[in-house]
């Protein structure tokens, strides 16, 4: 049998900039030199990373020189879970994520309804009802209203629900008696992945192409290189995914790892994943929902809702897709939320392992996306089979604390038990962070500043290995462990920043003052602190070619 090898090469990128390149009179962050102020890059890759001092060996032979004027040089980001097209579709589109009412956002829609007259379907995002006054998201008829009967589609901030206009149900033949179907409430489950079907299908190739394009050239300005799409039949289409990797190889972009979420029923089925160019069969590939769309699967029921959500596979499907996976080299994953779902994943896993072996199934590094409401004892079931934890500090940022919407769906004490970075990393379970975009914003920084100031102390994370989890971290869990990080030999994938001053920040002070003192040879990151300003990207490289470039205003 064709196996498809654990350890990827990098998806196809434009050819680098020929020649080599000094970098000097900044800061450069890299474990092979922790007080490094220059890199030398050869073609595609990092050739040397030392002192100021040392660079003047390198002047006169290399073919550019670089000033940093004291900017902060890094491994570029890589966000491990992206919506390409939707992210693009919310930047150029209908953007609710601001809305402070409902009122404005039927407003907002009525208006882009108006200044778009020639679209077949309007596609929007980011409304989110806990947010708004009346605490209630729109009907069908005030949608109706708002659009003029045109066709409607609005994902709510999870994107696990979404209100549709009764013109939108009309091109879907059969919805009403689909699972998560409502004659006025926001569409969940069947009746919404069918909607977002067709509502997707609208958009037209040059729409899709235009949407990719935006999403990965405001990446690139973020200072990421790379990004994992989280592509399926339930999210967007094969089409989809494969004009994006062609845009992401042809262009000067950064490089983007697909997965395809399809549950596999035989080995026959996989090789569908290789066709696509996808590195994994799994992403979001639902175990459940989300907690703010009352579809999370939880083992007791929501706080507000009196019902424990929904569960879209079994153990024993986890366990057939995982051992398939396993068997034929590919890695597997799954999105999986609430307590009980995560118990799925894991008691399916157990099953995996112990028809494929213990050894097998870890080697391949499978993944489960979100992770957030763990136990102890999943906690310890992902250190033993070595299960990734894709996860989104951005989530807490935004829906955890005391009166956020964590809590009013679960109650203080499950809300405050969401996303325990710090427990998982103590367990030596693999962090790799990511936006969810267009959940959250493409915002690396935002990102390690949420893991680093998590709204429950006792889940904070350094800012270290926040950043180590967004960047080296993405490339581990694609089987590449020589790249995400600057030392001779990696790719030349790589940030400079504008910042300012750098520090060490850690959880604990004890750590801390050890890390600031010179002896531990802890390289500085700016400072994170809430209410600083985060650092700006002045150039994105990825394989030595620039795809953010240094302003020249």
């Amino acid at each position: 049998m064709h196996r498809t090898s654990p350890h990827p090469q990098p998806p196809a990128a434009p050819d680098p900039a020929p020649g080599t390149v000094l970098l000097r009179g900044g800061f450069v962050y890299s474990p092979a030199d922790p007080f490094a102020t220059a890199m030398v890059v050869d073609g595609g890759t990092v050739a040397w990373v030392g002192s100021e001092g040392a660079a003047d060996s390198f002047a006169d032979g290399v073919d550019r020189v670089v000033q940093l004027d004291g900017a902060l040089v890094t491994p570029a980001f890589t966000d491990a879970h992206v919506h390409t097209t939707a992210t693009g579709l919310a930047l150029t589109g209908l953007d609710l994520s601001g809305t402070a009412s409902l009122a404005e956002a039927l407003a907002r829609t009525a208006e882009h309804a108006a200044a778009h007259p020639g679209d077949r379907v309007l596609l929007g995002h980011g409304w989110d009802e806990t947010r708004w006054p009346e605490r209630r998201p729109p009907t069908r008829a005030e949608l109706d209203e708002a659009a003029g009967g045109r066709a409607v589609y609005l994902t709510r901030a999870d994107v696990h629900s979404a209100a549709a206009s009764t013109a939108l149900l009309d091109l879907v033949p059969g919805v009403t008696g689909q699972a998560g179907y409502d004659a006025q409430a926001p569409l969940t489950r069947d009746a919404h992945h069918a909607v977002r079907r067709a509502a997707f299908a609208a958009v037209t190739p040059q729409q899709r192409a235009a949407a990719q394009r935006a999403a990965l050239a405001h990446a690139a300005a973020q200072g990421i290189g790379a990004l994992h799409e989280c592509a399926g039949p339930d999210i967007s289409s094969e089409d989809d995914l494969a004009a994006l990797l062609a845009l992401s190889a042809e262009e000067p972009l950064p490089r983007v790892f697909g997965y395809w979420a399809e549950a596999a029923r035989s080995a026959a089925d996989l090789d569908r994943i290789r066709e696509l160019g996808a590195v994994g069969a799994g992403g979001d590939l639902f175990v459940d929902g989300s907690i703010g769309s009352h579809t999370a699967c939880l083992h007791a029921p929501y706080a507000d809702a009196a019902h424990t959500g929904v569960a879209y596979l079994d153990a024993e499907t986890v366990a057939r897709h995982l051992t398939l996976c396993t068997e034929a080299g590919v890695q597997a994953g799954f999105h999986a939320i609430g307590d009980a779902a995560i118990g799925t994943v894991v008691d399916g896993v157990r099953a995996a392992a112990a028809h494929a072996g213990l050894d097998r199934v870890r080697a391949l590094r499978h993944r489960v996306e979100h992770a957030e409401l763990m136990t102890e004892e999943t906690i310890a079931a992902f250190a033993e089979f070595g299960l990734v934890a894709s996860v989104q500090p951005a989530f807490d940022a935004a829906w955890g604390g005391e009166d956020g919407m964590y809590a009013r769906r679960l109650g203080a004490e499950r809300a405050a038990a969401l996303n325990p970075f710090a427990a998982m990393t103590r367990a030596g379970v693999p962090l790799v962070l990511g936006s969810d975009s267009p959940v959250t914003p493409l915002d690396p920084w935002g990102a390690v500043r949420a893991a680093a100031f998590h709204r429950t102390p006792g889940h904070r994370i350094s800012a270290r290995a926040a950043f180590n989890a967004h960047t080296r971290g993405g490339w581990r869990a694609v089987g590449r462990d020589d790249a995400g990080v600057l030392v001779p030999g990696a790719p030349a994938d790589y940030a400079v920043w504008s910042t300012g001053d750098l520090v060490v920040q850690a959880p604990d002070e004890r750590v801390a003052n050890w890390s600031t003192d010179p002896r531990s040879g802890t390289p500085g990151l700016p400072d994170l602190t809430p209410g600083n300003p985060l650092p700006t990207a002045l150039t994105t490289v990825v394989a030595g070619r620039e795809i953010h470039p240094r302003p020249t205003g």
